[in-house]
């Protein structure tokens, strides 16, 4: 009988993530939270005042289930270069440095959020549009068949540096985003496994609820205004400034709106994103090489 262990993970510090774990382990974390992410734009940018159920229901009605996987193919798109950027980035900084502490996971996190953020803004753009294309009028929508029809389209009609447009707010996102994501995952790792936690499953999942609860915060003004931004009509803001005045005249809370649909979304998909992470580097990660060490031998 085999003595391998039969829970579904077990916590091995020997086993290093490759660097493309984090974009492989999102991509499937997407594919069961894209509609809520879908929810989450729609309450956003849109108008009238409907609860997530309420327009839920709307979406089927009007469109169909399927309607609740538009702009899957900018998803993903998107888990393949923005996340895989920021957490590639992240894995390979963390065998170049120190990141026992949190301002170290804090610094290294920021810096690889901003570099995603950047990368992933042609892919960000697209996946919004095509999730906000639902709400509109027929006669109003772009209709791009899927995001690379989407990037050509883009490209053709409005020029390739309007792929970037809002990229500054999408790297600044970024920033927060991994923060919040990583930084607060590994940091709440640490400590639960100090306070006497397993290092178990049940550490990763309350642990990704942390990092969750962390990034949803810090993400959400940023959100609503880099939402906006992308989904403006030309000449219906000024700028940032405007929409960040038009914003605020709505009331303090019009920051943090879509904050339950976006946490409802981001926390399945944090846990889901971790666990396939953490299954990834125990099951297929490699060992790494010994550092050299920094002692003179003896003599």
């Amino acid at each position: 009988m085999s003595a391998r262990r039969t829970v579904l993970l077990s916590y091995d510090k020997r086993n290093v993530a490759r660097w493309y774990f984090g974009g492989v382990a999102s991509s499937m974390a997407a594919m069961v939270t894209h509609p809520l992410d879908l929810m989450k734009v729609l309450m956003q940018t849109q108008a009238e005042k409907l609860s997530v159920g309420s327009t839920f229901k709307k979406i089927i009605r009007e469109q169909g289930v399927l309607a609740l996987y538009n702009g899957i193919s900018a998803s993903l798109l998107r888990q393949y270069t923005y996340t895989l950027a920021r957490f590639g980035i992240y894995q390979m900084g963390s065998g170049m440095m120190d990141t026992s502490t949190m301002a170290r996971k804090t610094f290294l996190a920021a810096v690889a959020g901003g570099i995603g953020g950047f990368v992933g803004a042609p892919a960000d753009l697209v996946n919004v549009r095509l999730q906000n294309d639902v709400k509109l009028p027929p006669e109003q929508r772009r209709n791009y068949k899927q995001a690379i029809d989407g990037l050509i389209r883009i490209t053709r009609e409005e020029g390739w540096r309007s792929m970037f447009n809002g990229a500054s707010m999408t790297a600044l996102r970024g920033m927060l985003m991994t923060v919040g994501q990583i930084a607060f995952y590994e940091q709440s790792k640490d400590v639960l496994v100090g306070l006497g936690m397993p290092q178990s499953t049940s550490t990763y999942i309350t642990a990704s609820l942390i990092s969750a609860a962390a990034a949803t915060t810090l993400t959400q003004p940023i959100d609503v205004v880099k939402t906006r931004r992308m989904n403006a009509r030309p000449g219906e803001y000024s700028g940032l400034t405007d929409i960040f005045v038009k914003t605020t005249l709505e009331g303090p809370m019009a920051f943090f709106k879509g904050y339950t649909p976006a946490f409802a979304r981001l926390m399945p998909h944090t846990v889901l994103l971790f666990l396939t992470l953490e299954f990834l580097r125990i099951n297929f990660g490699y060992l790494p090489e010994p550092k050299p060490s920094t002692t003179p031998p003896a003599k």
